[in-house]
Order: C-alpha cells, then sequence, then structure tokens
C-alpha cells in the first residue's frame, strides 16, 4: 500500500475516533434527530422539514437496529468522505503530499466536527457541495462531458437532500458567466445534464405541487423565527470562527485565484464564493449554512502554500503550517463541542459567551449553547409519559399529543411502550396520526411558555384533567414542559383532530 494512502486511511480512521469522542454521556440525541428517524418509519417523496433523501437513511438505520452508533455513524461517515474528496481534489489540482496533508487536516480540525455530530441533512449537505465543485475541478480539467452528468446526479441528489443547495446553483451561474467557461452554455451536454436534474428531482416537486409547495411556508416560518434573529456581522464573525485554525488556507485560496496563474481557470471559483457569501449574509442565513463553500477553497489555499513554501529556505514553515491547525484546535476541542458536563459549561459561562455559543435563535443569551440544550431531558419525558400512559386503563383508545416535533420523536424514540405513537400538530407529525380507531383519552405534554397552566379549556371537554408531572432538567430546553392527562373526552376527539390537521395543512 502506498504511503499516500495509508496516510489518508490515517485521516479517516482518525475521523471516526474524534467524532465518537466529541459527545459525553451526560447528553441524549437532539431533538431535529428524533424527527428525522421517526421519517424513516412513514417513507415519501417529501416532508415538510426537509426533501427525502434523510429518511432514506434513516430506514437503513432502522434496519441495523436504530441505535445510537448507527445514528452517529452516518454523519461521521459523510464527514470522512468530505475528507476524501478534498483529498482528490488537491491530487486533481497536482498538489503533493504536504498540500494533501495541510488541506486534509483543515477539513477535519474545523467546525465540520461539530455539524458531524448531529444526525442531520448538513453533514450530507456538505458533502455534496464539495463533489459539485470537485466535478466542475474536473470537467474543466478533462473537458470530459461525463463530469456534467455526474455534477447534475450530485445537484439533484443534494436537492433531494436539502434545498439549500439551490444557494449553490444561483450563485454558481453568474460566477460561470464572468469567466471564459461561460462556453459551457453553448454546449448542449450543459442542457442535458440538467434535464437529467430535474428528472431526478421530479418526484420531490410533484410531492411539493400536490402539497401546495409546504418548502415556501417552512421559509417564512423559519425568517420569522429564526433568521429574524440573525444579524449579517454575526453571519461573517462565524465564518472565522468556523475555520479559524485554518483561517490563512482560505485566505491563501482567495488571493491564489487572483494571483496564481495555474488557478485563473477556475476563476469562477472565487466569484462563486463570493455571491454565495454575500446572498447568505443578506439573507441573514444561519452561519454553518455556508459551510459546504470551504472545503473545496481549503484544497486550493493548500495546494497554493505549498508552491509558496518549496524554496529551500522557506520549507523548514511546512511543519509550522502544519501544527497551525492542531495548536488551534486543541483549546476548541474543550469548548465547541458536547464533551463536558452542563455543570462544567455553567461554570466555565464567560468562555462560551465570549464565542457567541450561548446565543440562541431567539437572539438571547442562554446557559448552554443551544444544540446542547435540545439533546437533554428526552429520556426523563419519555420515562414520566410511560407512567402517565401506564396509568390509563383504557390504553387503545389513548393518544399521546405534544407541542413539537422534538417532544413526540424522543418519545416514539426512548418509550418502553412501542405502541405510544406519539403524534404533534407541528412539522411532519400531522400526516402520522393515528386516527384509524376511536380515541377518548389524552396524555398532553404543553411547553412551559403554554399560557393556561390549569388547563380551562380541556376542562369542558373532558372529565378528568389532570397535570401528571414535568420535565425538572435545569438545563434542557424543554425545562418545565408538563404532563398532563385528559380523560373521557366529552366530544368526538377524533372529528376534532381531523378539523384541526386540515387547518394545520391548509397552513403549509
Amino acid at each position: 500500500m502506498k504511503n499516500k494512502t495509508l496516510i489518508l486511511f490515517g485521516f479517516i480512521l482518525a475521523k471516526f475516533i474524534i467524532q465518537y469522542s466529541l459527545i459525553s454521556p451526560d447528553y441524549e440525541l437532539h431533538r431535529d434527530e428524533y424527527l428525522h428517524l421517526d421519517q424513516g418509519r412513514h417513507l415519501a417523496w417529501g416532508y415538510f422539514s426537509v426533501p427525502p433523501v434523510t429518511s432514506w437513511i434513516s430506514y437503513i438505520i432502522l434496519l441495523l437496529g436504530n441505535g445510537v452508533f448507527w445514528i452517529k455513524f452516518f454523519p461521521a461517515l459523510f464527514g470522512a468522505l468530505t475528507l476524501l474528496v478534498v483529498w482528490k481534489t488537491i491530487e486533481e489540482l497536482s498538489g503533493g503530499l504536504f498540500a494533501l496533508c495541510l488541506g486534509t487536516l483543515s477539513v477535519l480540525l474545523s467546525a465540520i466536527l461539530r455539524i458531524n455530530i448531529l444526525y442531520q441533512p448538513n453533514s450530507l449537505d456538505i458533502l455534496l457541495w464539495t463533489l459539485v465543485y470537485f466535478t466542475i475541478i474536473k470537467y474543466i480539467n478533462s473537458g470530459n462531458y461525463k463530469w456534467l452528468y455526474i455534477a447534475a446526479v450530485t445537484f439533484a441528489l443534494g436537492f433531494l437532500n436539502k434545498y439549500s443547495i439551490v444557494f449553490l446553483f444561483l450563485c454558481l451561474l453568474p460566477a460561470i458567466l464572468l469567466t471564459a467557461q461561460r462556453i459551457i452554455f453553448f454546449k448542449k451536454h450543459i442542457f442535458f445534464a440538467v434535464a437529467l436534474g430535474l428528472l431526478i428531482i421530479s418526484p420531490n416537486l410533484i410531492w411539493q405541487y400536490n402539497n401546495n409547495f409546504p418548502v415556501f411556508h417552512h421559509l417564512e416560518e423559519l425568517t420569522k423565527t429564526q433568521l429574524v434573529n440573525g444579524s449579517r456581522t454575526d453571519f461573517l464573525k462565524e465564518q472565522i470562527i468556523f475555520f479559524f485554525g485554518s483561517i490563512l488556507v482560505v485566505a491563501a485560496a482567495l488571493i491564489s485565484f487572483i494571483i496564481y496563474l495555474p488557478f485563473k481557470k477556475y476563476r469562477l471559483f472565487f466569484w462563486s464564493f463570493l455571491f454565495t457569501l454575500s446572498l447568505l449574509a443578506y439573507f441573514r442565513a444561519k452561519g454553518y449554512y455556508a459551510i459546504g463553500l470551504y472545503p473545496f477553497l481549503l484544497a486550493f489555499g493548500s495546494v497554493y502554500i505549498e508552491q509558496l513554501l518549496k524554496e529551500r529556505w522557506t520549507i523548514y514553515l511546512r511543519p509550522v503550517a502544519i501544527a497551525l491547525p492542531i495548536l488551534i484546535f486543541i483549546p476548541l476541542f474543550r469548548i465547541a463541542f458536547p464533551n463536558n458536563s452542563p455543570d462544567y459549561i455553567q461554570q466555565n459561562a464567560q468562555r462560551y459567551k465570549d464565542l457567541n455559543l450561548l446565543r440562541w435563535e431567539d437572539g438571547k443569551d442562554h446557559s448552554l449553547p443551544q444544540d446542547f440544550a435540545d439533546m437533554l431531558g428526552w429520556k426523563e419525558l419519555a420515562q414520566k409519559v410511560d407512567s402517565a400512559y401506564a396509568s390509563i386503563a383504557d390504553k387503545d383508545h389513548t393518544l399521546v399529543l405534544c407541542d413539537n416535533y422534538g417532544q413526540a420523536g424522543a418519545i416514539n424514540y426512548y418509550s418502553k411502550n412501542k405502541n405510544i405513537q406519539a403524534v404533534s400538530f407541528n412539522a411532519d407529525y400531522i400526516n402520522w396520526f393515528p386516527l384509524s380507531r376511536q380515541l377518548l383519552h389524552v396524555v398532553l405534554i404543553k411547553e412551559e411558555g403554554d399560557t393556561d397552566k390549569n388547563r380551562e379549556k380541556e376542562k369542558q371537554l373532558f372529565t378528568t384533567v389532570m397535570q401528571f408531572d414535568q420535565i425538572n432538567n435545569p438545563f434542557a430546553r424543554e425545562k418545565n414542559t408538563n404532563i398532563y392527562i385528559l380523560k373521557n373526552a366529552s366530544f368526538d376527539l377524533n372529528k376534532r383532530i381531523r378539523e384541526e390537521l386540515e387547518k394545520k395543512k391548509n397552513e403549509h
């Protein structure tokens, strides 16, 4: 086996080892992970929250036993494949062993580690952005039209995974027009490739059409509840933090497109980067939306730095360039990941606050980073819901109704009673209500922010209304979530639910 192959294998092995060491046993799964896992039980060509690819992976995880190891394996795998694509990109750019190590290490020890700890579409999204750029580089170098078709298939898969890859497409088009690569628009194969991509995504587009394009409702809701609290300045600051250990490599890449002649033919990537970053900043997007831009940039930057440090008097700086991402990562390892207990984070809150890690999507600082708080309290919730459910004798006519998708998904994942099938009028659960049986009783889960603590409305509709328990974990985002038991509905509960579901579907 060649030395380069051994080194690449070492990077990939290190990737998996690091990923599995980044989460403390104090934490559970993230609220989004529960929803994605439930989607694997309800396969479709689309969902109100995400496109269908994640559900396909969830189905595979379900076949493998639905254990935490496999849930964490797939984002780690996509991260490892991103390393592989960056390695191959550097080889395509004629980079040597130093460039291969610098570029791959820069990707390995970056914010992508944080993305890859969670089972969400983001890990595959970053991989597919990187792969699209790689296919374009291959086409520029070879002129072989097969790479246009591979790019189209990759983009289509990216679209079926996360709609935000559309930003890549929208910003790549004007970037191509600004360079000599615009000649591609006079080639018939580009239109055949686009047609192939459209064919692949067409089932999802048909699903969107049949469901009144819920993606637009989702974007509107996202804008009102999350992006409105975002700041363009914070977005740009986060770009520096995400790849702080390799910021010089990113800078070298951007400079190389302008002054390094061998990279002149790749200048479209410079414009694409600027256009995409500007567009995302304009929409006040979350900082991590742009992470897919950086792996291929790090490939260019590492090759350019290798050229800068090839002289005898500069070659001794190469170990410094390799050591820099490692040295910067070491302190970040103790603060940027959920590998410390909530108590430790609270005792060292200023460190996290200085890096803006305690700022939630509501624009306020909290005791834990939002992702970390979203990984607590779920087992407690499921155990207490199990107890509430067990206290009802007539279980065949009982519904577990939650305020949000995280609650429903967590209960379905951790519950010891697999007949529960918790649902919510939130996200995709509106399509999964078990209405094939007559419902009479409800185990109701309500968030802390709910104002009707005494359930006055429900007291008029059920003969028995009682608060059973609540979530006590002080660090959980679901802290003080209440669990109620509602018995013996005095009305047609199924009919009322169908009416509410119809209303929610119309909103979507």
